[in-house]
């Protein structure tokens, strides 16, 4: 079967569904960004500002590594995970990649204080969001067998809507190897 991988912008509600999903299939629940934090002590945003980002890419794809060998787990990876071909290689060869994504005026309101969020201190978080989603958006898209919008959508049905589309997915990708 293999693992089912979220992936996409921050805000998108990556690790919420995450735990839940996995939970609903009683699957292993994997968050790159908390192995990230584990490994060096700090948050995501201290990396980023103490060490910079090049120091946290380098983080995470080690925790990339570690999460796509873990089997069945739902792994939630950080918003810029898929910007590097690496990391997509070991992801799919893991599973299923699903990106989630949002409306910016759900990705803002659900991310909260922007200061907390490297990419988005210091400018103006609309703008920034705007900005970054366009410049993503065709990385994520590329990278993705799967997308679902979670914008004024509950977690469960999310979830559910995720379940299901895995499900035929991953039939369908046995079928063609099949033949």
């Amino acid at each position: 079967m293999g693992a089912i991988v979220l992936t996409g912008f921050m805000g998108t509600g990556k690790s919420e569904v995450g735990r839940r999903l996995a939970k609903r299939l009683g699957r292993l629940f994997v968050d790159t960004d908390q192995l990230v934090e584990g490994r060096a002590g700090k948050t995501v945003a201290e990396i980023f500002a103490e060490d910079g980002e090049a120091a946290f890419r380098a983080l995470e794809r080690d925790a990339i590594v570690a999460a796509a060998g873990w089997g069945d787990a739902v792994i939630a990876v950080g918003g810029g995970a898929v910007l590097d071909a690496t990391n997509v290689a070991r992801l799919r060869a893991a599973g299923t990649l699903v990106c989630l994504t949002a409306a910016p005026e759900t990705i803002l309101r659900r991310v909260g204080d922007a200061a907390k969020r490297p990419l988005l201190a210091g400018d103006d978080p609309r703008a920034a969001v705007e900005r970054l989603l366009a410049a993503r958006g065709p990385v994520y898209a590329a990278a993705a067998d799967l997308s679902v919008d979670t914008s004024e959508r509950g977690v469960d049905d999310v979830v559910e809507e995720i379940r299901e589309r895995v499900r035929r997915f991953e039939r369908r990708r046995q079928w063609k190897s099949s033949t």
